[in-house]
């Protein structure tokens, strides 16, 4: 009887042994059930620590970006070299800024009306407006970052004096370029253009043009390459740049920052028709407009690129 009384307790001090220790998972599981309030309370924190500030637009929700990847098509200098500086400020929300360098004037901008950019930072307004019209594109403006002014630099010819009768002179082939040449030639004194010709003048409103001078139409991203097979040439900033010139301390004359031509040949940054709200966007477009951006523009390109924001 005895033994059995014994076994009895022993059974019982037992079962209530196993029992609390089968109370430790639930223990357990109640200190897990607490983990989502604490992550909840991290992920406000995180939220609350949003990027603010100069490169960052207050009506965008970066929390919401976070992790995306905004793809650019762009020319590698300078326009490549300052996304870069947004690529940066735009880390800083965990966004991915992917820059794709082209090397022409076409591909940018039907890589950005085919969906394969998200935008595209190599180009001016009329430009723009022109390849819209001729190619039957919807690309728009959401910004004027910066200008490069064009500048003439020398080839074969050292200086304006020593430009011989018949001389050959290099400007860009396509319309709004080879108008902004045409105008720096005349500020020279080497031609006269038709009155009224302005921003849209070709070689045939040359009025006067003392010394015969032969105007060479050509891609723009050739004319440096071209430079000392001409006697001079009239050269875009970013393909002067990318050449290792600069329109500040190379050439023989420049088109002037705070002309009208400055405010009008800004080069910009363009979406496809309906993307111009997007967050991504907006994001992008505050992260290149930021003061270190302009900051990095006034340093690196001794005047041969101009912050215009």
């Amino acid at each position: 009887m005895k033994k059995k009384l014994i076994s009895s307790l022993l059974a019982a001090a037992l079962t209530l042994s196993l029992a609390a220790c089968g109370s430790a998972p639930a223990a357990s599981g109640s200190e897990a059930a607490s983990e989502p309030a604490a992550s909840s309370d991290a992920a406000a924190s995180t939220e609350s620590a949003a990027p603010t500030g100069d490169g960052f637009d207050a009506s965008v929700d970066y929390a919401a970006l976070a992790g995306t990847t905004i793809t650019v098509a762009a020319s590698p200098v300078p326009h490549a070299e300052i996304l870069a500086v947004a690529a940066d400020i735009l880390a800083q929300a965990d966004i991915t800024l992917d820059v794709m360098e082209f090397t022409d004037y076409i591909q940018p901008n039907q890589a950005t009306e085919n969906g394969e950019v998200d935008a595209n930072y190599f180009q001016h307004g009329p430009y723009l407006e022109n390849f819209n019209a001729e190619n039957g594109t919807h690309l728009v403006s959401v910004g004027a970052i910066h200008y490069e002014p064009l500048g003439l630099y020398p080839g074969k010819a050292a200086s304006l004096d020593a430009l011989a009768d018949g001389a050959q002179i290099g400007v860009p082939n396509d319309p709004t370029n080879e108008a902004r040449a045409l105008q720096l030639l005349a500020a020279q004194g080497l031609i006269t253009l038709r009155e009224g010709a302005g921003l849209e003048a070709t070689k045939n409103d040359i009025e006067e043009n003392p010394k015969n001078l032969e105007i060479v139409e050509m891609e723009a991203a050739q004319l440096p390459r071209q430079l000392a097979s001409l006697d001079m040439a009239v050269i875009n900033g970013n393909y002067a740049s990318e050449a290792g010139f600069s329109s500040a301390s190379d050439a023989l004359a420049a088109e002037d920052a705070a002309s009208e031509a400055a405010q009008t040949y800004a080069n910009v940054l363009v979406v496809k028709e309906g993307s111009e709200d997007t967050p991504a966007t907006k994001a992008l477009l505050a992260a290149l407009k930021s003061q270190a951006v302009k900051d990095f523009i006034t340093e690196t390109y001794d005047g041969a690129v101009v912050a215009i924001f």
